[in-house]
């Protein structure tokens, strides 16, 4: 028996204890183990695959309680004679040719007059979910392996899964965040922007776009005019247009966030103020106030997006634009994705009371709340300290890798960018000529996954040659060698257009 069995002790994400359930299960599921004969002994299987004699027993143990096993009085462990009967069963009803023939009878719903609404998707998609088999992954919104704490990350998680944490998380809040989590915020995450905040002006959401999400839904109907940056974060006009707001692009200069008269038929406006997506800049604190008073003024909402808040390489960084708000009309989102983990999706917002209320009271008939022992091990790590020490070492990080990739750029595309004063990218221009989402293309053909200036337009007056190069993800060594492989491509497709005006 033991042949059924190739156990991976060195590479496997799974332990061994899972490994041998899995080929137990497949075994049993493919007929490959007799009803009539007993499995082998704990202590022989054990001795054979070199495993503790524990790790079978409770393998044998879960798949008796499962219902794959049964076991016998002074005999031992048997495929269930019944399991495998009903299995089968099943098996032959999904595979029957009449059930197929009725499918192929049936005239199938139409789901195209179904449908109310259909989400508008990004143009050029990144293709970010393959990033790590890519040599120069110059993707955004990802965070290299190596610089998380797993160790310490691992801890928190024991400490969240304790018997006293458990009794806390297990039951449901039905809309109620963990009380340690929301008081972390308040006093940790949020002075450092410059933000007070009492514990109901505070949600957790399922990262920021949940919370851009749900406030679309409870500010915007058909009659709302709903601003944006553009070039800017183009998920926000189009989750707004689900609502059926009207986008209004809204122009972006040095200084971030263009104020002038556009603004005045706005009803609610999202900028990004701290590290303008995507162009990097930061707005000056001169005009941030010029842009509250516009807003009393005229009487419109402000979604401020701070989603690389903590990372930040000025001793100085300007404050939240919510920590300048006299009259309560910035609602704040914040994201602890960016220096946690991308695919945790942890995210907060901040706003007054009587919005929060109603935010909690959407999200509750959406998700309830995001999973408690999610926000426990989230908890325990700012509480620790952890959080702290990884936004040290990521400033450290990603100062060194923004100082690679500038010594880069001034040595193969010279004159292409202006240094960020914190984040984790770059806003590139290139040759006008060159349309990036061409080069985008080319690029990943040689192993180089940039961002095309395309993904952040909403409108289609925008020029079409800008790039986007994250840091966060790509290792340190391999930036320079990028950058040089990416300036063999926009040489090549000079060549190319000058060749083609020459005919």
């Amino acid at each position: 028996m033991s042949t059924l069995f190739h156990l991976d002790r060195e590479n496997s994400a799974s332990t061994l204890q899972n490994q041998i359930r899995e080929h137990l299960v497949n075994a049993i599921l493919g007929g490959y183990l007799p009803t009539d004969e007993p499995l082998p002994s704990s202590r022989s299987l054990a001795k054979s695959l070199q495993v503790a004699r524990n790790t079978i027993v409770l393998v044998y143990d879960e798949l008796t309680a499962d219902g794959y096993l049964i076991s016998k009085e002074r005999s031992g462990y048997y495929v269930d004679p019944a399991f495998l009967k009903r299995h089968a069963q099943k098996q032959a009803l999904l595979n029957s040719d009449s059930v197929d023939d009725e499918r192929e009878k049936c005239v199938k719903t139409d789901w195209s007059k179904k449908l109310k609404t259909k989400p508008c998707t990004q143009k050029n998609p990144s293709q970010a979910h393959a990033w790590q088999s890519y040599p120069y992954p110059f993707v955004y919104a990802q965070l290299d392996s190596k610089l998380f704490p797993i160790d310490s990350w691992r801890k928190c998680w024991r400490d969240a899964v304790s018997v006293q944490a458990i009794r806390d998380w297990t039951s449901d809040r039905y809309d109620s965040d963990d009380p340690m989590l929301i008081e972390q915020i308040q006093k940790r995450i949020l002075p450092n922007r410059g933000i007070q905040a009492d514990k109901d002006e505070i949600l957790i959401t399922i990262g920021s776009q949940h919370a851009l999400y749900m406030l679309a839904q409870l500010l915007l109907d058909q009659h709302s005019n709903f601003g944006i940056e553009d070039p800017g974060y183009a998920s926000a006009g189009h989750i707004a247009k689900v609502f059926g707001a009207n986008v209004i692009s809204q122009p972006v200069d040095d200084d971030g966030l263009v104020i002038d008269d556009n603004l005045n038929n706005c009803d609610a406006l999202y900028i990004t103020p701290s590290y303008q997506c995507p162009t990097t800049v930061t707005m000056p604190l001169e005009r941030r106030k010029a842009l509250l008073d516009k807003a009393w003024d005229q009487d419109f909402v402000i979604i401020e997006d701070d989603y690389e808040m903590e990372i930040n390489y000025d001793s100085n960084p300007i404050p939240a634009l919510k920590s300048l708000d006299k009259h309560g009309q910035v609602l704040y989102i914040g994201s602890l994705s960016k220096t946690l983990a991308p695919g945790l999706r942890m995210g907060f917002m901040v706003g007054p009371k009587e919005l929060i209320r109603e935010a909690r009271n959407l999200r509750q008939l959406m998700v309830r709340h995001p999973p408690l022992n999610n926000q426990r091990a989230v908890a325990l790590f700012l509480a620790q300290g952890y959080h702290d020490a990884l936004l040290r070492r990521l400033a450290r990080s990603f100062q060194e890798r923004s100082d690679e990739m500038a010594a880069a750029l001034d040595r193969y595309l010279p004159g292409s960018y202006k240094q960020p004063s914190g984040g984790s990218s770059y806003w590139c221009q290139v040759p006008d000529h060159i349309d990036t989402a061409v080069l985008k293309q080319r690029a990943a053909e040689r192993g180089l996954l940039i961002i095309s200036c395309d993904s952040y337009h909403f409108g289609s007056h925008l020029p079409k040659n800008f790039i986007k190069l994250g840091f966060s993800a790509i290792d340190t060594t391999a930036i320079e060698p990028g950058i040089k492989i990416l300036a063999e491509l926009i040489g090549e497709m000079e060549c190319q257009s000058g060749l083609q005006e020459q005919h």
